[in-house]
């Protein structure tokens, strides 16, 4: 008896080992849990934003009507028959608007002289999905350049760049027969910023007058155009005065959404 009894405590006592392993096993994972907790929470949370595209540089479109200066109209139309202009209709003049001009000087047994001109803006917004304003406007210069290319009879059609009139332009010179008379005809497509400018001008001469030349339906579409491009930055507060400082030195053919108005 006297011998069972440090027998007894060395059972006990070894049988109490496999506790206290199993005690410190659970307190090594616990802690290495937290651990890992501690550090995912403490590492730097990376979040993607899509980058921001450009603001538009112009809010507003002047009146279309009044775009071009008074004493231009009445050079390049002299015998209108509105001074104020016809008004396009437009769901959205913020967003577009377009005028027109035209009237046919009589003088007598020299014959008459027809002139029609017309006006038309295009304003884009920028959009996170779309793109600049800029950007879209070069995509729609680029249409209009090619639509007018493409006009139905048009002959002898010629395109060249421009300079000096917004941040891009090109000229598009052509001839066109109407009613047995010929029309010369001079369409420019500029861009200032986030609008394109399409500017019509055509004459034609009627009972024995001359069909205007191509180089004075030049003339007179050029003016005009300087007028309305310069028209679009007195409506958003600003001076235009030639290109403005995003002007690309490339002038490739681009296009306006207004669309061209029959003579």
């Amino acid at each position: 008896m006297h011998r069972s009894a440090p027998r007894l405590t060395r059972i006990l006592a070894c049988a109490a080992v496999p506790v206290m392993l199993v005690v410190a096993g659970c307190s090594s994972d616990s802690d290495g849990k937290k651990d890992a907790d501690a550090s995912a929470s403490a590492s730097p949370q990376v979040t993607k934003s899509e980058p921001t595209v450009e603001a538009a540089k112009f809010a507003e479109l002047p009146d279309p009507c009044s775009s071009v200066a008074a004493k231009t109209v009445k050079s390049l139309v002299p015998s209108a028959k509105s001074k104020n202009g016809t008004r396009g209709k437009s769901s959205d003049s913020s967003a577009r608007g377009s005028c027109s001009w035209n009237g046919l000087a009589d003088k007598g047994v020299k014959g008459s002289q027809y002139r029609w001109l017309d006006v038309g803006f295009t304003r884009f917004a920028s959009d996170q999905t779309l793109g600049s304003g800029a950007a879209r406007a070069g995509e729609d210069f680029t249409k209009q350049v090619g639509k007018t290319e493409a006009t139905d009879g048009a002959k002898n059609v010629k395109s060249e760049p421009v300079t000096g009139i917004g941040d891009q332009a090109t000229k598009v010179t052509y001839d066109q027969s109407k009613a047995d008379e010929d029309f010369r005809y001079t369409t420019i497509v500029a861009r200032t910023g986030n609008v394109v400018v399409v500017v019509n001008y055509n004459g034609a001469g009627y009972a024995g007058s001359k069909t205007p030349t191509a180089e004075t339906i030049l003339k007179g579409a050029t003016m005009a155009v300087k007028d309305a491009v310069a028209a679009v930055a007195d409506a958003n507060g600003s001076k235009e005065t030639g290109a403005s400082p995003e002007t690309k030195t490339s002038n490739s053919p681009s296009s306006s959404a207004t669309t061209k108005k029959s003579d």
